[in-house]
């Protein structure tokens, strides 16, 4: 493997991309994928070493040409999480391994790509655990501490512009685990999706943006632009 955000830890082959980049580029959620997740097999393993790298969440493809895969926080596996999901189908893709379904422990994700976005698509049981809350204005959630006072986690949020489904956020894990602010946040926007009812065009962190639109069986499509990690952001 040859790209510049590429590690071989031992036996471990970690590529780092960012997630739900912002239109300019910026922004985005950083993201570990290890690609062959053979080499990591024992879940108390993967959770060493997703807390090790740090990352809001590391995933593990344990078969790529059937889309499994296995997420985790430094603290948690999770069942479901969205942009590990939209990550790992863009690099996929990218290896030249395009997958149409990604199979976390949640279940089946269908994966589609529309130009410069990769789409996932989940369903609000997946998503659990996440508080929202509505401000007055983006400006009361850009003012808000990192993190705020309290504990869960907290997706707070403000109408840009109501009328196009625009949303100013930022997500609060405030799970003790050294991620105080979420980037990007696939979940969330998923959850709150599902509380307005309508698609969304979500600005989160300091420069992402996530898409967002309902189906008609309540799933919810998820979509976002990838990049790959350049050897000087990746330290």
């Amino acid at each position: 493997m040859t790209d510049a955000a590429t590690a071989d830890t031992g036996k471990i082959e970690l590529q780092v991309i960012r997630v739900f980049c912002g239109g300019d580029g910026g922004g985005g959620n950083p993201l570990g994928v290890v690609r062959n997740g053979a080499a990591c097999p024992a879940e108390a393993d993967r959770q060493a070493l997703a807390t090790r790298l740090g990352f809001s969440e590391t995933v593990f493809i344990d078969d790529e040409g059937r889309g499994v895969v296995d997420i985790y926080t430094p603290s948690a596996r999770l069942p479901f999480a969205g942009h590990p999901l939209v990550g790992t189908a863009w690099l996929l893709r990218r290896f030249g391994r395009p997958v149409a379904v990604l199979r976390p422990p949640a279940g089946e994700v269908a994966v589609t790509h529309d130009g410069e976005f990769t789409w996932v698509r989940g369903r609000p049981e997946w998503v659990t655990g996440r508080r929202t809350e509505e401000y007055g204005s983006p400006d009361e959630v850009d003012a808000l501490p990192a993190p705020p006072p309290g504990e869960g986690w907290l997706y707070a949020w403000a109408w840009r512009d109501r009328a196009a489904g625009a949303v100013r956020a930022r997500g609060f894990p405030r799970r003790g685990d050294g991620i105080t602010e979420d980037e990007a946040t696939g979940a969330a926007a998923l959850a709150l999706t599902h509380q307005l009812g309508r698609p969304l065009d979500i600005r989160q962190g300091a420069g992402s943006q996530i898409l967002t639109r309902p189906r008609p069986d309540g799933a919810i499509d998820l979509g976002g632009r990838v990049a790959l990690v350049e050897a000087d952001e990746a330290g």
